[in-house]
């Protein structure tokens, strides 16, 4: 036997057919199957339900505390910038204060601040004092732009409203990157001037590069418009229009979720830098970043799996065993009902034997009596020998005498025949023979029984001590539902030379409708009042299942019932085959 065969539990190949039209209740695998379903469900379900919201909440918390570290890093990296820039612009402040507007128009004196200035920041590559009216008064640095009429630059206006500008990042000398800051005097009698200077971003883009974004994390600078004022690890160099989308205004630091062009995730970090066109952001590849967090979940994962498995293994075991002890209790449920159906038999033949002992047996011996007393006249007289009337009364006894153990003889064959065993069944002579041994009963209530059962039916295999018991069962129960003076139809047909249908018609009361899909269970007795077990159809039931066949019952309360059995003229196989190993077993 294979491995699979040996784990293969008893109750799986087993199919009872003795349990229609509750074949469902008994149908135990699909009872395991059902089993295994709803425990499996009921335990794995939950866990995983569970699993799932456990990894939702845990990835919900790692993204949120990768938002707020980045938007930490931000608000910390933020202040290092405007201070550099808050420093350029309180130099010029001081440059501005510190020099009056002639002072500053000298040449001369502009170039030794400039060298300054070098010499103290660096970065500065330009300076330009413009007066009230936009004309750039003095000038120092690469390019020829004294004399220019700046005035109607929107640079110049906002230096006039806000008394300081800060620019975009715009190509200087020999392309190198710069921007430039521009702040406003204003002097005693109303008008003003403007000093200007031209700053490197050399120093700015060391500055933002000092930012601790980590291996794979990347910090620049963008203006409004997306282009990078500072150089990016992953979006290119100065002046490279980046491709996020521009985050909206915030006067405090915040932190995002996005994509880039390639679709991938990114953690951006960023903030406004106040009083200048300057976006500072910090990016983040989130992928990367989870990249130790997505240990948890494969552990977390095998974990689930291996329970899952666990279950489901402790599920299989636990409902194979329970169904299997079902298949075991189901088993004592048919051998306990082939034990009731063999009490009913034997009760039946009780009743038979009381019935000849008491209508038989008195008259025959009575009959013997006689017999032997005219036989001795007979003897003894010789006159009584030649009376024909005597002999008329001898044989009237001894036909009396034939008749009765004619019946005697039936009653005897009938219960010779209650051993199972397949014989070759003529069905007409099967119902007279039964209903022979009933016959006393029907006078007695005055039932009429008419049998429209053809000689020329055809015969067939079958247990003939089975098909004794079902139509007797069916003769009990129409006897003891209809009232003195009943009716009783049997007729019998053969049909698609597939079957034989035989019909028990009565005219008794009826079945409520509410009771007639419940007549065959077992100890349902719709005789309400009355005595009885609730066993007789249910075992009728059976039998007819076990030779292969099929019962019905039609009822109308006020008109009657009709039984409608049918018998199969070819013994199924599978029938064959248990009726065989039934016998083998018993011997």
């Amino acid at each position: 036997m294979s491995i699979l065969g040996k784990l293969k539990p008893g109750f799986w190949d087993h199919e009872d057919i003795a349990t229609e039209p509750y074949k469902h209740l008994f149908n135990f695998r699909r009872i395991w199957r059902r089993a295994v379903f709803v425990t499996a469900v009921v335990a794995i379900v939950p866990l995983v339900i569970t699993a799932l919201i456990s990894y939702k909440f845990n990835q919900d918390t790692m993204d949120s505390e990768l938002l707020l570290r980045t938007s930490q890093l931000v608000s910390n990296s933020w202040r290092s910038v405007s201070l550099f820039l808050s420093d350029r612009r309180a130099t010029l402040d001081f440059v501005n204060h510190n020099n009056t507007f002639e002072a500053l128009t000298d040449p001369a004196r502009l170039s030794a601040i400039l060298k300054n200035l070098n010499n103290r920041f660096g970065g500065f590559t330009e300076l330009g004092i413009l007066d009230s009216f936009g004309i750039q008064r003095t000038y120092v640095g690469p390019h020829t732009l004294k004399g220019v009429n700046y005035s109607d630059q929107p640079w110049f206006r906002e230096v006039l409203k806000y008394a300081v500008y800060v620019s975009e990042v715009m190509p200087g000398v020999q392309n190198e990157p710069q921007f430039h800051l521009a702040v406003k005097r204003s002097l005693p009698d109303g008008s003003f001037f403007v000093l200007r200077a031209a700053i490197e971003t050399k120093d700015l883009n060391e500055l933002v590069a000092e930012i601790d974004v980590g291996e794979k994390g990347d910090a620049f600078i963008i203006n409004r418009k997306g282009f990078l004022q500072t150089p990016s690890r992953y979006f290119g160099e100065v002046l490279k229009k980046i491709d996020l989308i521009i985050p909206s205004p915030s006067l405090k630091t915040k932190a995002l979720e996005s994509k880039n062009s390639k679709n991938q995730n990114l953690i951006i970090g960023y903030t406004y830098i106040p009083e200048t066109p300057f976006i500072l952001m910090v990016a983040k590849h989130k992928g990367e970043i989870m990249q130790p967090w997505f240990k948890t979940p494969w552990a977390f994962t095998g974990f689930l799996t291996t329970s899952i498995l666990a279950i489901l293994l402790v599920t299989l075991t636990v409902t194979t065993r329970l169904v299997d002890q079902m298949h075991e209790a189901d088993q004592e449920r048919v051998q306990t009902l082939h034990q009731v159906e063999y009490d009913n038999k034997m009760a039946s033949l009780g009743r038979l034997a009381a019935g000849i002992a008491h209508e038989i047996n008195n008259p025959l011996a009575i009959i013997n009596e006689k017999a032997g007393h005219i036989r001795d006249i007979f003897t003894l007289t010789e006159t009584y020998a030649k009376d024909t009337k005597l002999i008329g009364l001898v044989d009237s006894i001894m036909s009396m005498v034939q008749r009765s153990g004619n019946v005697t003889k039936r009653l005897l064959n009938f219960a010779g025949h209650l051993n199972e065993s397949i014989q070759t069944i003529d069905l007409k002579e099967i119902i007279e023979e039964v209903y022979s041994v009933l016959a006393k009963e029907t006078e007695s209530k005055y039932i009429t029984v008419h049998m429209d059962v053809s000689a020329s039916l055809p015969q067939f295999e079958c247990d003939r001590g089975r098909l004794e018991q079902i139509f007797l069962n069916l003769f009990n129960y129409t006897f003891s539902t209809m009232s003195e003076g009943g009716h009783l139809e049997i007729t019998a047909e053969c049909r698609n030379n597939d079957y034989i249908s035989v019909t028990f018609g009565d005219n008794s009361r009826g079945i409520p409708e509410k009771d007639l899909k419940r007549v065959f269970e077992p100890f349902f007795y719709s005789k309400a009042g009355e005595s009885g077990t609730g066993l007789g159809l249910a075992i009728t039931y059976a039998l007819v299942k076990e030779i292969g066949g099929d019962i019905s019952i039609e009822s109308q309360l006020g008109r009657g019932n009709r039984f409608k059995i049918q018998v199969p003229l070819k013994i199924p196989d599978q029938i064959r085959k248990d009726f065989c190993e039934f016998q083998v077993s018993d011997e």
